[in-house]
């Protein structure tokens, strides 16, 4: 098994659903990340969503369009990500995934994206503005080079679309707990569980929920229907805080983590 397959088998043999953190790579600087990386793993991230700053995140909301824009003005690049997963894997095997624009991939080229980063040692990749009906050339380089690609769907998603994304996905399927951008919400849709149970009729892989999820309850919530919980903006909150000081920020990681997985304790299936 690949990764990814061993860190959702595990969770699924420990009665509980995978926990996704995502961060920002290079927020707030290198050094930082990889402090900040470092401390989600060591606190019990499954899976690792690094974001690949860019100036034009459409899909992100406030939070994570200042963790780039921290990242870039730090002088994080294509390269500096790289070399952030390279150091990230001197000291842990947890399942990369980089969360991308294609904007980033077609400039180097998906031959090239795709092999440099397997290179590093990422796992998979999720454009989100991608279509699979438009990413064949995305998917072979993907697929030659052993890595996984991450698709998602939405609640206005149609299920005539359904088959075509699940089809292109080999990682993971992610839902989109909510229409609109990233960031922290007060509450679940009541949807999920039943979107979530229309997603696994078309396919076998793992079905994770993103967007919004940002507490002890919304981790429970979410756990008990899907096979992972995905948590962004409540965790790079922990940097906006004060970016200038590490300690502080490994320190408020760590406790968000804790408070995060508690909920995912609580939702053992």
């Amino acid at each position: 098994m690949n990764r990814i397959e061993k860190a959702f088998a595990q969770a699924r043999e420990e009665n509980r659903a995978a926990f996704v953190g995502y961060l920002c790579a290079g927020d707030p600087d290198f050094e930082g990340s990889i402090e900040a990386c470092r401390a989600v793993i060591e606190t019990g991230v499954d899976v690792l969503e690094l974001g690949v700053p860019f100036s034009d995140p459409l899909a992100d909301g406030l939070t994570n369009q200042l963790a780039a824009q921290r990242a870039l003005e730090s002088g994080s690049n294509s390269e500096r990500v790289l070399d952030l997963v390279r150091a990230i894997r001197e000291f842990s095997e947890v399942p990369i995934i980089f969360y991308t624009y294609y904007n980033l991939v077609f400039a180097q080229g998906s031959e090239t994206y795709a092999e440099r980063a397997k290179a590093a040692g990422v796992d998979g990749i999720l454009t989100l503005d991608l279509p699979p009906e438009e990413a064949g050339e995305h998917l072979e380089a993907c697929a030659k080079h052993d890595v996984k690609t991450v698709f998602i769907v939405a609640p206005t998603t149609p299920d005539s679309r359904l088959e075509i994304i699940c089809k292109a996905t080999t990682g993971f399927v992610y839902y989109v707990s909510r229409e609109g951008v990233t960031g922290e919400q007060a509450s679940m849709s009541e949807s999920i569980q039943a979107n979530v149970a229309q997603i696994k009729q078309h396919t076998d892989l793992p079905v994770v929920v993103g967007f919004g999820i940002s507490n002890a309850d919304h981790v429970s919530t979410v756990a008990q229907a899907a096979d992972g919980v995905v948590v962004g903006s409540a965790i790079v909150n922990c940097i906006a805080q004060d970016p200038s000081d590490r300690k502080a920020i490994s320190a408020a990681l760590r406790a968000k983590m804790g408070l995060l997985l508690e909920g995912n304790a609580l939702a053992k299936k």
